[in-house]
């Protein structure tokens, strides 16, 4: 980035984006120029038509420009919910590849990755993908390497895992731009404690523990990456007894004294939860989604489903269409 010259970025946004993740992207931007006493960037909200576009918090924006007729910027971020899209994808992917091909650098961030690997630009690219999104990301692009990485930056590629990772990925730009000491004040601005880099993995909660994986005993957080990394193929509480090297008796009382939980009931919440997004973000069956988590069958998935959130997974769907249908994107089969 020439330190002369104004940055230029583009934020796309589509109906539902996070506006956390919007406004976690702008004001270190904003707080950067003012330290800097310089327009060192600028920045601009589009939209496929031109139109108000509300966030999931149903707060309204007015965009700047329309995609077709967007000036030449530097950067482009998708917002976005997992299920957003163009009206027209034909033509609005077809800018975006345009786009890259011109030297601007591209990216989403949390749901926005979904829009932007829809597009192509993200062929031979890794990206980032949020937890909660992991397994619909998967479903969905098998040959895209999604990672647990906060931020990712492959090449004229720029990808983070939700808003708080925004606002990382806007600190490095700042640093490129205008130096460390720069990026450093922004950060202490915002009360930022740690401005993380490539490589960091996300942190993911203990469900009802109160806790993240890395705040476990050693042998719980192994015991509970593992879990989450064997959703389709099913493992016991032996085989991973076997793999942190201690009795299953010594697994499911450190487990439980760890999470408050036994670890054959935290395995199945993830399964559901893996399950959920599949519901919510695919448009998978529901022999297909039992199958993805892990089940031989439906019937059994579909009793856990209704235990584990009070709703059956056709239910939640019908509920889903509901909005889909107002907001025209696209329904999920049944």
């Amino acid at each position: 980035m020439n330190k002369n010259e104004t940055t230029k970025l583009g934020f796309l946004i589509f109906p539902g984006f996070p506006m956390s993740c919007l406004t976690s992207a702008i004001e270190p931007l904003r707080a950067a120029n003012e330290i800097a006493a310089q327009r060192a960037f600028s920045w601009v909200l589009i939209s496929e038509t031109g139109q108000r576009v509300n966030s999931s918090a149903n707060v309204g924006f007015d965009p700047d420009q329309t995609l077709a007729r967007t000036e030449m910027v530097d950067f482009l971020f998708l917002l976005s919910s997992p299920t957003g899209g163009f009206v027209d994808p034909k033509a609005g992917n077809g800018i975006l590849r345009q786009m890259a091909r011109h030297g601007v650098v591209i990216g989403g961030v949390s749901g926005g990755v979904f829009p932007l690997v829809r597009s192509g630009v993200m062929e031979g690219h890794r990206c980032s993908v949020h937890w909660c999104y992991e397994t619909a990301f998967a479903g969905e692009f098998p040959d895209t390497q999604g990672t647990d990485d906060v931020i990712v930056m492959d090449r004229r590629r720029m990808t983070a895992s939700g808003a708080a990772a925004a606002f990382d990925l806007m600190l490095h730009l700042v640093e490129q731009k205008l130096g460390a000491d720069v990026m450093t004040e922004v950060a202490c601005w915002f009360q930022h404690p740690l401005v993380r880099g490539q490589g960091v993995s996300q942190k993911i909660p203990a469900f009802r523990t109160g806790a993240t994986d890395d705040m476990l005993p050693p042998a719980i957080a192994q015991a509970v990456r593992f879990f989450s990394e064997h959703i389709e193929d099913t493992v016991t509480v032996a085989d991973v007894a076997r793999m942190v090297n201690l009795s299953p008796r010594q697994l499911e009382r450190s487990f439980k004294a760890s999470t408050g939980q036994s670890p054959s009931h935290y395995y199945r919440t993830l399964r559901m939860k893996a399950a959920r997004q599949l519901v919510m973000y695919s448009n998978d069956t529901m022999t297909d989604i039992a199958l993805a988590v892990g089940y031989a069958s439906s019937t059994p998935m579909v009793q856990h489903y209704k235990e584990a959130f009070g709703i059956t997974p056709q239910q939640e769907r019908e509920k889903i269409n509901l909005f889909r249908v107002q907001g025209k994107r696209a329904l999920p089969s049944s």
